[in-house]
This record gives C-alpha cells, sequence and structure tokens, in this order.
C-alpha cells in the first residue's frame, strides 16, 4: 500500500489541476474577466477561457418545480402531488435566524463582497497551496445559485445533471459570469431568497418552506435560531448531515454553524452555547407524494385527474410538453369532485364489498347536464400492496383503467330501446319474445351489408316462466332477452350503433362497439364512467355531456391555465328521453330494480348480469345525479354464485341484489340535502300486461336457472373477426351476457 495522499485522494496531477483551476478565476477577476488563450493552459475552447464570450450574456432561469394540490369543488385538498416538493415563499415569509444562518456557514462575507469573493479565492488558494490539495473552495452564494439554477433545470435527466455538476474550470467561469450577472440584476436579497427556495435539504425537500415542515412540521417563518442552524447545516452534504438518519452528525453540524454564526456576530457566543445544549427537536412529517394518499378514497380519481392533464391537448401540444408543465407543478387544480358524494360513495362501498372479497367493485357518479364527475370509488384501494391496485376499474384503458372495460349485461338494452324510439317504433311496441328462440336470420348493419345467423344461434331468457307476449314497458322491467333480441332485429345495427356514438358509448379499451346483435345484451366490455355519462343522458332530456374532472387551475403567480370543457350534444329528442325515463322508472318501481329503488324522489335504472355471473351492474339516475355500480372480477374469473361479498353470502348475484343496494346507498347520501326535480313521464298503455297477471322475475324468483352458459352447436362465433366469451352465442345462455 502506498501512502495516502492529501486532497481527498487525488494524483499529484489532479490536484495541480484544481490548484491551477482556482488560480485561473483568481486571475480573471483581477484582470477585469481579461482570461489567457486556452492554449496556454491546454483547456478544451468549449465553455473554457477563450469561450467566454461566448458563453449567453443572461442566464436562463426555469420555474422551480413546486407542489401541486389537487382540490374537490369546495376548496378541500384531496391530495398533493409533486416531482419536487417544494413551496416557494418570499424573503419575508423566512426566519431571519435562517437567513443569518445560511450566510454565516456558506458565504460570511455574502453583503460585503461582488458576485466572486477575492479574499475568499485568495484564501482558498492559500490553503490548496499549503494542503497540497484542495482543502477549501472559493464559491459565493451567488455562484452556488447559479449552479442550483443548472441542476434544476437539468432535472432527473442524468446526463444533464451529471453536465450541471461536473467539477471543470469550463463550469466554474460560466458559474461565474452568470453570477456577476445576477448580482447586478437581482440584487444580495433577491439572490438570498431564490438560493434559500431552490437549494436541497435533503428527505425530498426542495426549499426552506418544504424542509421546515419535514424537519419540525412548521412554517419557515417561524423557525427558531438552533432550527434554522440544523437547516442551514444539512445544505452542505443533505446525507451526511441527514438528521433522520444520523441525529448525532446533525447535532455536530449545527453546533458549527451556531458557532459561525456567533463568529460573525448575528448572535451573542452566550447564545450559541445555550442553543448548542438544546435538542434538535424534530417533528417529522413524511412526504406525502401522489394519489396514494388522497383522503376519502380519492386515489383513483386523482390519478384520472393525472391522466387526463397528460393527454389532454389543451396543456400541451405535445405528451412532452404537458408532462413538463405537470412535473413542474405549482398548481392548484380545482376539480370537479364533491366531497358529500364522495364521501356516500366510498362509504356505501365499504359497507357492500370488502377489500379482501374475491371480488371488487367500481362505482362512479356524474352530474346530468354538466359531465361533472362528482364521486368516484373502488373496493380495491389504489396502492401497492395486497388487494390493492393502481389500475381504475371506472375508466377506459388509456386513462389507466382496465384493458377492456367488463361486459355490462342488460344495462345496454336502453340505448337498443332509444335508437329504435328514434326510429319511430312505438313506445307500445309488442313482440312475441318466447323462452328461447334463435336469432334472426339477418339484422342490417351500416355497410348495408346484413349480419347473417347462419349456425343456428339462439338466445333464452334468464327463467323458463318468462315468455311473451311482452310489451315493450314490462319487457324492459323484467329485463326480457328475447324481446330486445327481435328488436334490433327490426331495428337493424346502425340506429343503434349511431345512438352509442352520440351517447358516448365505447368500448373499455377506446374501439367503437362492434356491429354484431350480441351487444345488445352486454356482450362488450364499458367502463362504469362511460355507463354513468351515458344515461346521464337521459336523466337530461336527451342531451349527452362529455365527462369533465377538472374545473380550473391556478399556476404560480396566480395565472389561470386553461381546462377541458364539457361538450354538450342532442342525443335524442325530449319525448325518447322521457319514454326511457318512464320505462326505466318501472324497473325499479316493479322490475328487476327494486332492491335499488330511492323512496323519496324520482329515479330510475337498469340492471345487468352477464353470463356465469362474471359481472353484475346498475346504473341508474336522479334529474341530477347519474351513477354507475359494477361488481366482478377484474381478471374475468369469478363465477358469482355460492359467494359472500361483503360479508353477505349470495347464492345468485344479480345486478339488483348487489350492485343496486350498493348504488342506491351512495345515491341517498350524496342527495341528502339537495332538491328532488321530478321526470317528465308519460302515460304508456301496456295491453299485454293487461291480459295476463304473471308474478315473479329473476331478481326476486329466478325459478329454474340453467346457468350452464354453454353453446348449442359448435361455440364458433357467427360474426367474422369477434371473439367471445363462452356462453355468449349458442343454446343454453346464449343471449351474450343479458340477464338482469
Amino acid at each position: 500500500m502506498g501512502k495516502k495522499r492529501s486532497g481527498g485522494g487525488l494524483s499529484p496531477t489532479q490536484q495541480a489541476a484544481k490548484f491551477l483551476g482556482v488560480s485561473v478565476l483568481a486571475g480573471a477577476v483581477l484582470a477585469g474577466i481579461a482570461l489567457p488563450a486556452a492554449g496556454a493552459l491546454g483547456l478544451a475552447a468549449k465553455g473554457s477561457v477563450e469561450g467566454f464570450d461566448e458563453i449567453p450574456a443572461t442566464l436562463k432561469q426555469p420555474p422551480l418545480s413546486q407542489r401541486t394540490t389537487i382540490l374537490d369543488n369546495k376548496g378541500g385538498a384531496i391530495a398533493t402531488v409533486y416531482s419536487r416538493d417544494r413551496t416557494v415563499v418570499p424573503l419575508k415569509d423566512i426566519s431571519p435566524y435562517m437567513q443569518k444562518a445560511l450566510v454565516a456557514i456558506e458565504d460570511s462575507r455574502f453583503y460585503e463582497h461582488g458576485a466572486v469573493d477575492m479574499k475568499g479565492i485568495l484564501r482558498a488558494i492559500n490553503e490548496n497551496a499549503q494542503s497540497g490539495g484542495v482543502a477549501q473552495g472559493a464559491s459565493t452564494l451567488t455562484q452556488q445559485y447559479v449552479k442550483n439554477v443548472f441542476m434544476e433545470e437539468a432535472g432527473d435527466d442524468p446526463t444533464k445533471l451529471a453536465q450541471a455538476t461536473q467539477q471543470t474550470i469550463g463550469r466554474k467561469i460560466r458559474e461565474l459570469k452568470y453570477a456577476i450577472q445576477l448580482e447586478d440584476k437581482l440584487g444580495k436579497k433577491r439572490i438570498l431568497a431564490n438560493y434559500l427556495n431552490i437549494t436541497y435539504f435533503g428527505e425530498q425537500a426542495y426549499g426552506v418552506e418544504a424542509a421546515s415542515q419535514r424537519y419540525f412540521s412548521k412554517s419557515a417563518k417561524d423557525l427558531t435560531m438552533e432550527q434554522s442552524a440544523m437547516l442551514a447545516g444539512i445544505v452542505q452534504s443533505p446525507s451526511r448531515y441527514d438528521p433522520v438518519n444520523d441525529e448525532a452528525e446533525a447535532v455536530k453540524r449545527r453546533n458549527v454553524v451556531l458557532q459561525r454564526m456567533a463568529e460573525t456576530h448575528d448572535i451573542s457566543q452566550d447564545e450559541a452555547d445555550r442553543a448548542k445544549e438544546k435538542p434538535l427537536g424534530l417533528k417529522i412529517s413524511r412526504p406525502q407524494n401522489g394519489c396514494i394518499t388522497a383522503v376519502k378514497g380519492a386515489g383513483f380519481f386523482c390519478d384520472y385527474v393525472r391522466e387526463v392533464f397528460l393527454t389532454d391537448p389543451v396543456f400541451g401540444k405535445t405528451k412532452e410538453a404537458r408532462a413538463k408543465l405537470w412535473n413542474r407543478g405549482g398548481l392548484r387544480v380545482q376539480t370537479t369532485l364533491d366531497p358529500q358524494t364522495q364521501e356516500s360513495v366510498q362509504a356505501s362501498i365499504k359497507d357492500h364489498v370488502y377489500q379482501t372479497d374475491k371480488v371488487a367493485t367500481a362505482a362512479t357518479f356524474v352530474e346530468p347536464g354538466t359531465g361533472k364527475i362528482l364521486g368516484m370509488g373502488q373496493s380495491k384501494p389504489y396502492g401497492f400492496g395486497k388487494n390493492e391496485t393502481q389500475i381504475n376499474y371506472s375508466v377506459d384503458r388509456k386513462m389507466s383503467g382496465s384493458n377492456f372495460g367488463f361486459p355490462t349485461g342488460s344495462t345496454f338494452k336502453p340505448f337498443l330501446a332509444a335508437a329504435a324510439l328514434e326510429q319511430g317504433t312505438p313506445v307500445t311496441q309488442s313482440y312475441p319474445a318466447p323462452y328461447r328462440m334463435p336469432y334472426p336470420k339477418s339484422v342490417q348493419t351500416c355497410s348495408g351489408k346484413p349480419w347473417v345467423n347462419n349456425g343456428g344461434f339462439t338466445v333464452e331468457n334468464e327463467n323458463r316462466s318468462e315468455f311473451g307476449p311482452y310489451a315493450l314497458e314490462e319487457a324492459m322491467a323484467k329485463s326480457i332477452n328475447t324481446y330486445f333480441v327481435q328488436m334490433i332485429g327490426d331495428t337493424g345495427m346502425c340506429p343503434v350503433m349511431d345512438m352509442a356514438d352520440k351517447l358516448g358509448v365505447v368500448q373499455g379499451n377506446g374501439d367503437k362497439l362492434p356491429e354484431v346483435p350480441a351487444i345488445v345484451l352486454g356482450s362488450k366490455g364499458i367502463s362504469p364512467l362511460t355507463m354513468a355519462s351515458a344515461y346521464a343522458a337521459f336523466a337530461n332530456r336527451g342531451t349527452y355531456c362529455t365527462p369533465v374532472a377538472i374545473e380550473s387551475i391556478t399556476a404560480p403567480g396566480d395565472k389561470s391555465l386553461p381546462v377541458p370543457k364539457s361538450s354538450c350534444s342532442r342525443a335524442m329528442t325530449t319525448k325518447t328521453a322521457d319514454s326511457i325515463n318512464t320505462l326505466l322508472s318501472g324497473v325499479i318501481d316493479s322490475g328487476t330494480g327494486r332492491e335499488a329503488g330511492l323512496t323519496d324522489r324520482d329515479n330510475a335504472g337498469k340492471t345487468g348480469t352477464t353470463d356465469s355471473r362474471k359481472n353484475a351492474w346498475f346504473v341508474g339516475y336522479t334529474p341530477n345525479l347519474s351513477g354507475a355500480v359494477w361488481v366482478g372480477s377484474a381478471l374475468q374469473n369469478v363465477e358469482m354464485e355460492n359467494i359472500t361479498i361483503g360479508g353477505q353470502y349470495q347464492p345468485k348475484v344479480f345486478g339488483g341484489q348487489v350492485p343496486g343496494p350498493i348504488w342506491r346507498d351512495a345515491m341517498v347520501g350524496a342527495l341528502s340535502g339537495k332538491p328532488s326535480p321530478g321526470f317528465n313521464l308519460i302515460d304508456i298503455p301496456d295491453p299485454e300486461k293487461d291480459k295476463r297477471d304473471r308474478g315473479g322475475d329473476g331478481d326476486q324468483d329466478p325459478g329454474p336457472d340453467r346457468g350452464d352458459g354453454s353453446p348449442g352447436n359448435s361455440g364458433k362465433s357467427p360474426w367474422p373477426g369477434i371473439s367471445l366469451p363462452p356462453g355468449v352465442i349458442g343454446g343454453g345462455n346464449g343471449h351474450g351476457g343479458g340477464r338482469r
């Protein structure tokens, strides 16, 4: 082993280079920045002595990245998100002790020298020459601030960060030139304030306000002498002097700062000595960052807001521009989330479906007429642990939702009914609707080439006691599958596709719905947010509004940013909407949704349960609130028969039995104290119902049920290019998921 070298283990060549670098800077200042040629020192041209005049005259100071606060529609904080935890404060809101402590330990002659401290440089040259290495630096507070600006601009880019911190003469010269410019432009007080707001204090805290909150749970303006000394001491090496991980080392460093404050006459020696005896007095506030910290179970809504920001062109033309704006932060994002609705939604979910259950639930509620999302929750919390997830079951895949959405069962039937009524079908339309029947031989499509049933594919009702003839009102109330298959045969696919488009209904993966008759029985996956928004158009008497989550955004400096607006358009006539409202009121009054009904206000809705009971839905609304509730397995691998959900045993799950009560209880709390407007209901004669008295329905009295979901043929899909899950086609329960 050779003898250990001084200067931190640097070789003589490295030590000489370091010494020469400091000498060059000193000479540069003494000569009025008349630096010698690069060749004389063997320096690289770019960014070196020769390139001094080529450095831009003005330092680009990027906006400091700060916390972004996401608020509900009443101004309450939902969550805080940031790439760097920082809150910028003016100098008047920083304790005088903190200001003095930092200057004392980092640059005690700050108010006496210019941008470059010649006395400090000469002292450093002398110390380094005597030590044979680099024992002391000579950067002023202003130069350190310039270095921090370079680091802030580099962000998390490792290449740019390395360039910003590399120990080269070229970087030192850039710091020097910009320091001179800033001293002239900003003045001492502004530079000190900027430094205190930009520098890193460890433990993810950038700037003195965040550091004060992190270590002492108080504002920077309230820091005491010893607390200020501790924070000032951290700056030199945030990892070494981290008081959380090494309190003893932090105490030593704090006391060094206190002694330096006494030497600079900022405090008396007696004050310093007394302060040195005190404990650090830490009161740690752990970093609270990201949607995982959201209150009221609003983690998934918080995540949806972030996704909106990162994907909507209103916040920037490119993905990179939007991400940069979001990461820079400092925003106050006022959202549409209603705390009363959100609390009610999450409480109802917690009561009915447990986090540890085999299945999950997701619920989303929107305001008819505005598209505002008022509540969004699910039983598997936002997180990374067991029985937690970061997949938002309420939204489409592009917004961090499930891959395909979830098959909706019979909740799709109102879309067909609306399309048929728009085409002139009478609201009293009657069909034979037998218990079981084949799909129509052909169904017209938008292309003009009909879908053809050339495989004998069949559909059946939930139980054998359900056979027609039925008129529309009773068929909707009892969710008669064969009725709606006959209706789509007469209506054709194109009006249904057109209605789906007008209501914003797409598959969870973003694709348009396929032109196949099975969609009317809910064979395709759709998200709860999409369903809630579509049903809101019924509540709004035929006008659909795209969902929105953000009310306003305020950037630093109280600058307002543009936000996405809801786009409202007529999807159907008011007559059609009033007819659907009447039909779906009947579902709750006397049909499959009786367990979901509200007793104190007009309400309407539809149940849906898919084949093998892998999904159950209830989508319902009042004139002023629309909500969709889904229950099932995200992986579509749990059949909800003989299952316990929320502590309640369920022999068979129906849309009206589990999702329905979740919707009901959420609505009760959400609408408590709110107005209760009524629907414009119409009188619908039902001659078929008057002819007979048929008791029972699937939700209340399921009756015989084959429940095997097996196809009555080869099981091949009759629709080219469309793959369907077992049970969607064929005999048995070949209705594509259209149970209750």
